[in-house]
């Protein structure tokens, strides 16, 4: 019951991402999804644009349904042919896990179309209204299962905090638009962000540096 309300509630990231085809019909944008997991992002996105995705955990998608509308297949960011372009490169619930997070939106800025968006959502973790929202659902049917602490599994999953990862689009975005599923940034279970215009400069260096 619990783990099906986060469920419905989740859609809005998904939901958002796609905000810009779903309602095209016409629409030929290309793709790249960052963590594009099981796949479960595409059905909510247009079945006729050619989409790419960056995932390096084959047996998440290998058996999905939606296998065939996918072009290409990167394990990792880094991979993607730098003369390649998207208009569009999205991530859901996705930047929160990215441990070379600054490396991977720098990339990103750099393989969008002169008029892509990076449009990304993810939970807003780090706020107390998060913390108590998971834990009231997903958190507490997780203990009534297994009899674990749900908490511990996300210190290790979630490495990345809203705010950080709002400070790093910012970083190489120029422009950087943010909705949230709540009142406010602290007031809000999930955000939302669209971003334009990556300072190439930035991006750039970044991106050819050595990384430890």
């Amino acid at each position: 019951m619990a783990s099906s309300l986060a469920q419905r509630m989740e859609s809005w990231l998904h939901k958002q991402v796609a905000k810009d085809v779903a309602s095209s019909r016409h629409s030929r944008k290309t793709t790249l999804e960052l963590g594009a997991g099981t796949l479960n992002q595409l059905k909510y996105e247009p079945a006729f644009h050619p989409y790419d995705i960056v995932e390096p955990f084959t047996d998440l998608y290998k058996n999905s349904p939606f296998l065939e509308r996918v072009r290409n297949i990167y394990s990792d960011c880094a991979a993607v042919p730098s003369g390649s372009r998207y208009d569009r490169i999205t991530s859901v619930a996705t930047l929160e896990h990215v441990c070379n997070l600054p490396e991977v939106v720098a990339r990103s800025g750099l393989l969008l179309e002169e008029n892509g968006v990076f449009r990304a959502s993810i939970p807003s973790e780090g706020t107390l209204f998060w913390t108590l929202g998971w834990k009231m659902t997903t958190g507490l049917e997780f203990r009534l299962k297994h009899g674990l602490d749900y908490g511990l599994l996300m210190k290790h999953e979630h490495v990345n905090t809203a705010r950080e990862i709002e400070e790093v689009l910012e970083y190489f975005f120029e422009e950087v638009r943010c909705r949230v599923f709540g009142l406010t940034r602290a007031l809000s279970l999930y955000r939302y962000y669209e971003c334009r215009n990556p300072v190439v400069a930035r991006c750039s260096e970044f991106a050819n540096k050595k990384h430890p």
